[in-house]
């Protein structure tokens, strides 16, 4: 059924590109394709044994695990760093089309929709052993039969129209902030970041680029992807990749404040692991020892997205991350806490404390009171 309703999407996606009006259609084009994903992912993690619930939860796990899982975990993996990065643009640019403004050109949806088919032809093929044209038509073709040949001749065309909507007198900044933005998304997704681009940041880069600086040095992290074309007429497929130049790309744990689901950089544990016990607390509402039930009874001290015990010296700490603080509060309305504690009381008994004055020194310096 996921499948189904997977293909159902990336066929109106398919539809909705090729109508032959524009109201709505560059939205339709990514809202669709990045439904697609998130279901056939979905589709996948269940066809290869994994689970898209956790436990107690009410919905299913959202676009980020379901790709985190598809990288990561090696039971599950079906994608590549590089190609979880194209199902990161596609999202990002269907969450900026979605709930505000977003202007593409012709040529850049095409990129977009047509890489996003060709991994979804991809991952059909390699899991289920099907392929798209299965479920097409003989009368469809997917998207297009001419790509664009030069990514970087598209980017210098992109940018010359923007620099002419931002050029004094023209009064069109708002049009030119909705193109940027869908750069700046690319460009943040390179960069570690799935945040959306804020207005005060638009305008700055508007501001460059009506001084004269060039894109490339507007946008350092796109000059590093290319388009891949191979095949031509209805078999045409396209995948975006990166070059050898900048950072590469590594995990870090889920949750980490404005990182990608493949992010760029590594994350401090400390930093990501912010939180101990006696901060947790009053953050829930509950005193120490009822919130640590709580931990107990929805096992979240086996998630390591939630938590890890990590070792200074010869002293380990118990610390949680704000997602297992986000797990309890979405948690906590569901919950009997009496009978949570009646059932966890007898099992928890003291906290342990951390052994000699210099170990709480050294607590007190790297985690805080």
């Amino acid at each position: 059924m996921l499948l189904t309703r997977a293909t159902d999407s990336v066929l109106l996606s398919i539809e909705h590109f090729n109508r032959p009006w524009d109201r709505g259609r560059i939205d339709a084009v990514l809202i669709l394709l990045d439904r697609a994903f998130e279901l056939l992912l979905k589709a996948v993690i269940v066809h290869k044994g994994g689970k898209i619930r956790e436990p107690r939860a009410k919905e299913t796990i959202g676009f980020a695990t379901c790709v985190r899982k598809c990288v990561s975990d090696s039971k599950l993996k079906c994608l590549t760093e590089e190609e979880a990065l194209t199902i990161q643009i596609i999202n990002s640019l269907r969450d900026a089309a979605q709930h505000y403004l977003l202007d593409v050109s012709e040529q850049q949806l095409y990129i977009y929709a047509q890489s996003g088919l060709t991994l979804f032809d991809k991952l059909l093929n390699a899991v289920f052993s099907a392929k798209l044209s299965d479920y097409l038509p003989e009368r469809v073709l997917p998207l297009t039969a001419s790509p664009p040949m030069d990514f970087g001749t598209l980017l210098n065309l992109e940018f010359a129209e923007i620099r002419k909507l931002v050029a004094p007198g023209s009064r069109k900044m708002m049009r030119a902030r909705a193109k940027l933005r869908a750069f700046a998304i690319i460009e943040e997704s390179l960069g570690g970041s799935r945040l959306q681009p804020g207005e005060a940041r638009l305008a700055k880069l508007a501001s460059r680029i009506a001084a004269g600086t060039s894109w490339t040095d507007v946008f350092p992290g796109i000059r590093q992807l290319n388009v891949v074309t191979e095949g031509a007429g209805p078999t045409v497929k396209l995948r975006i990749t990166k070059s050898g130049a900048g950072e590469p790309i590594t995990l870090v744990p889920e949750g980490t404040p404005g990182a990608t689901v493949v992010a760029i950089k590594r994350v401090d544990e400390l930093g990501f692991y912010s939180l101990s016990l006696r901060d947790l607390a009053p953050k829930c509402g509950l005193s120490e020892k009822k919130t640590l039930a709580v931990i107990h009874d929805l096992n979240l001290q086996a998630d390591g997205d939630c938590f890890k015990e990590i070792a200074i010296g010869k002293s380990r700490f118990k610390r949680y991350s704000p997602t297992a603080l986000d797990r309890i509060k979405k948690a906590l309305p569901n919950l009997d806490i009496a009978e949570i504690w009646k059932r966890h009381s007898a099992t928890l008994g003291g906290r342990r404390r951390p052994a000699g004055p210099r170990a709480n020194a050294v607590a007190l310096q790297r985690f805080g009171p």
